[in-house]
């Protein structure tokens, strides 16, 4: 009898590379419905180490947790949601989605969001958090309904500035496309790669930028609460500004301390949304 010597029997060289089969590939397929009692949980997919827990309580709040505890290069997410006509519902994460070194091949997460008639969607991850060496493509696609609601936050920080951490390689890809009524609304590209300090110390770029967010509020009547979304900026602790077009209001915010922005995002949304940030933000 011939025996095949197992490909982890030995010490793998620090240069060596995985392969394809130990990658994660996580999925999470999600349909809410509207009923009698407000929205439930009406059909869920999971796979590859990423579930969704919670999905209840009066804004029907559900929280997706990545059991591996972060991503590593090769690694993927896939997420679908899917809101029925007058479905509400609030999606948020258990922590921050920690993206490791990567040797070659970079990790890629794809969310796609389809928003029926009177749909409300509010995406609420905690930050995705770079390590050094680490390399991520992220997509972000929606299709919504001329009279549905999208509210969509995401923040990166850049290294563990807790452990000094500077990131002087990697990759971030961020790309966002949302249509409404079937025509593009708003496309946003982030491309940012190699000593992606470096990049960030310009002052064209980030002046010194650590973290970022993005804040975006697709909805009738948008453009009206720009004064609102402007005064619930006034005491951030960060650099952030406001601005509102098209039926769509938008705010970005930047800072070299990622406990300053995530502060100032939490103040900024519990005051825009007049309801308290999802429960696991407070934890």
């Amino acid at each position: 009898m011939s025996v095949v010597p197992s490909i982890f029997a030995e010490r793998p060289r620090a240069d060596a590379i995985l392969p394809p089969m130990i990658r994660a590939a996580g999925v999470v397929r999600c349909r809410f419905t509207a009923n009698g009692r407000g929205t439930s949980l009406a059909e869920l997919y999971e796979a590859g180490g990423y579930r969704m827990k919670f999905p209840k309580g009066p804004h029907c709040e559900a929280v997706i947790i990545n059991t591996g505890g972060g991503m590593a290069g090769g690694d993927s997410v896939t997420i679908d949601v899917s809101l029925e006509s007058d479905a509400k519902a609030v999606l948020t994460t258990q922590s921050a989605e920690k993206i490791y070194r990567a040797q070659a091949e970079a990790s890629s997460s794809t969310v796609t969001v389809a928003l029926a008639e009177r749909a409300e969607l509010a995406w609420l991850p905690q930050e995705t958090l770079l390590f050094s060496g680490a390399k991520l493509h992220r997509r972000f696609d929606v299709d919504m309904a001329a009279d549905a609601t999208l509210t969509l936050f995401e923040g990166v920080i850049f290294g563990r500035g807790a452990m000094g951490e500077r990131i002087d390689a990697g990759l971030f890809r961020d790309r966002w496309r949302i249509k409404r009524a079937g025509k593009l609304l708003f496309a946003d590209d982030v491309s940012l790669e190699g000593a992606m300090a470096d990049r960030l110390d310009r002052a064209a770029l980030g002046g010194g930028a650590r973290a970022v967010a993005t804040f975006l509020h697709v909805a009738p009547g948008a453009e009206a609460r720009l004064d609102a979304a402007r005064e619930a900026l006034e005491n951030a602790a960060c650099e952030c500004g406001a601005s509102a077009w098209n039926g769509m209001l938008l705010v970005r915010f930047v800072a070299a301390d990622p406990s300053a922005l995530r502060q100032s995002a939490s103040q900024f949304l519990t005051q825009f949304r007049a309801v308290p940030v999802p429960r696991v933000w407070q934890c």
